[in-house]
């Protein structure tokens, strides 16, 4: 009989699974994570898995919504250490769609893997993850109940979707921040008030560049009142259609990401210099979406995100440019300035910078 293996062995063997999984399941965070300082690198690449996992269940097309739900609040349970990872991932593994793709699938399968290694933070670190997973699998929950092609009803609906799937990610991120550095902790409060900001920038950014896609699994985000608005039923639209009232719509939503991703600057710059590695993982993935914004507000006619997805020379553009200008605050915002400068304004962004957006605005 072969003795089992000493715990430390274990979890040993699962941080080394979780790095792994996270190259299948991520290329973008695969790339980014490893730039923060090695005390983060492996509580964010955990909490991104447990966010996956959560995704996984919303976005599984042959579970039905009460198993989604079912699956959403047992999931939480077992974050929060209430429930067997296992049984929970021998449930939900055998109703997966044959569409899952491999890695989503091995994650799940795996599930007791990474809980493992959740379970190992320390009580600060557990409580910003178990958070985020409980806000985010509720309201991801709540939205697939309501999918459709008609889109989201209004601005306030859309503002609420992208705090379910990304603003809490920020305020989560922000929460690890703080709790690795006393002196990012200080300014936590102006942290916070930025980091569903900087989240709903980057989410407007993927619901923009994904609209083609999504409608082909019958969702829609964009908010219906705006384009009813200007003539256009959003239910009605196809691939390429772009006429003067969507695309005028487009045009606002664009501005709307413009002005939070400004605010996921101003967040950039409150950290300290002397923490580059925290600065980089927030400039790449900002610098991105700047890029993909001026890509959509160029083909605003496209038909697939193909179409708008940047390049990878301009991923490693990105990347050497953040490094290279890291701890140059003027020269980033005059560089933000100049590659935001044909993008569309309006009033609601100018209203946005005024930064009405606070943790604990939504549920907590």
């Amino acid at each position: 009989m072969t003795a089992d293996p000493k715990p430390g062995a274990a979890l040993t063997s699962d941080h080394a699974y979780q790095t792994h999984i996270l190259q299948g399941v991520s290329r973008t965070f695969a790339l980014t994570i490893p730039a923060l300082p090695p005390e983060l690198c492996g509580v964010v690449g955990n909490a991104y898995l447990l966010c996956r996992v959560a995704d996984v269940v919303e976005d599984d097309n042959q579970l039905q919504p009460t198993q989604q739900r079912y699956f959403s609040n047992q999931f939480v349970s077992v974050v929060e250490g209430a429930e067997a990872a296992e049984r929970f991932a021998s449930e939900l593994y055998p109703l997966l769609s044959a569409a899952t793709p491999e890695a989503e699938r091995d994650l799940i399968r795996n599930t007791v893997r990474v809980i493992r290694v959740t379970h190992g933070f320390n009580a600060r670190q557990r409580q910003a993850l178990a958070r985020c997973v409980r806000i985010m699998a509720q309201g991801m929950a709540d939205y697939q109940q309501r999918e459709s092609l008609e889109g989201l009803p209004d601005l306030p609906a859309l503002d609420d979707y992208c705090y379910y799937v990304a603003g809490v990610v920020g305020e989560m991120l922000t929460e690890l921040f703080c709790d690795y550095s006393p002196e990012i902790n200080a300014r936590r409060e102006e942290l916070m008030r930025l980091a569903v900001s900087f989240g709903q920038g980057l989410q407007m950014t993927n619901i923009l560049k994904d609209i083609w896609e999504d409608r082909k699994r019958g969702a829609c985000w964009l908010p219906r009142d705006l384009f009813l608005a200007r003539g256009v039923t959003l239910g009605d639209k196809i691939p390429g259609a772009c006429d003067a009232g969507f695309g005028d719509g487009l045009a606002q939503l664009i501005g709307i990401a413009k002005t939070h991703l400004d605010n996921a600057l101003t967040y950039t710059l409150i950290i300290p210099c002397h923490e580059p590695g925290i600065r980089k993982f927030c400039l790449w993935a900002l610098g991105m979406a700047v890029l993909s914004l001026r890509k959509l507000n160029k083909h605003r006619d496209f038909s697939a995100g193909s179409q708008v997805k940047i390049s990878r020379r301009s991923v490693r553009l990105t990347v050497g440019i953040s490094n290279l200008l890291v701890t140059r605050d003027r020269v980033l915002r005059a560089l933000m300035n100049i590659l935001t400068r044909a993008l569309p304004v309006n009033d609601i962004h100018e209203k946005l910078n005024k930064l009405n957006y606070s943790a604990g605005s939504h549920t907590s």
